[in-house]
């Protein structure tokens, strides 16, 4: 694919996303799987279906600019599924695999939350409102699973995770 236009990188990085948020559909149930706490148990299954939102906002952009959102593999989110696998493989204490599925989770939430503000950006350039209100919802969304994600950390997963930690030292 040749990168003369915006248009050119609007379709490749809406491509790239829709790869992305696949990739990240068939991710998401083995982290909640592999959570012990309840807390990001939920918030990683419900997120699944979030996301699966967000794949339908991708097709309704790509049907209404008449693009074919397949045919192309995110690499960044290949990567990043692939270090949350590395975390699932793990043995150890559950609140430690649970901090270290938040980081992998986040990470995720951070590419998202920059490549959907990128496309959101270049759309609205492009006078494609429509495509502008579904991203930007999207991105709302993204950012408020890191958010969440951050208050689960915060809020239990760090202070048992210490404790563990703690409990090697005495």
């Amino acid at each position: 694919m040749s990168m003369d236009s915006l248009t050119d990188l609007l379709q490749d990085e809406l491509k790239d996303l829709y790869s992305a948020e696949n990739q990240l559909i068939k991710a998401l149930p083995r982290m909640a799987k592999k959570a012990g706490s309840e807390k990001l148990k939920a918030a990683l299954t419900d997120h699944l279906e979030v996301t699966k939102t967000h794949v339908e906002r991708l097709q309704q952009i790509g049907e209404e600019l008449d693009l074919k959102l397949t045919g192309k593999k995110c690499a960044a989110m290949e990567g990043l599924v692939e270090e949350g696998k590395e975390i699932i493989d793990e043995d150890g204490d559950d609140a430690v695999i649970d901090a270290a599925l938040i980081g992998a989770a986040q990470r995720v939430e951070h590419y998202e939350i920059a490549a959907y503000g990128t496309v959101r950006a270049i759309a609205e350039q492009l006078g494609h409102r429509g495509a502008v209100e579904l991203l930007q919802k999207t991105l709302d969304e993204e950012g408020a699973a890191d958010k969440l994600l951050t208050q689960i950390a915060e809020g239990e997963v760090l202070s048992m995770a210490s404790q563990a930690s703690d409990g090697e030292e005495e």
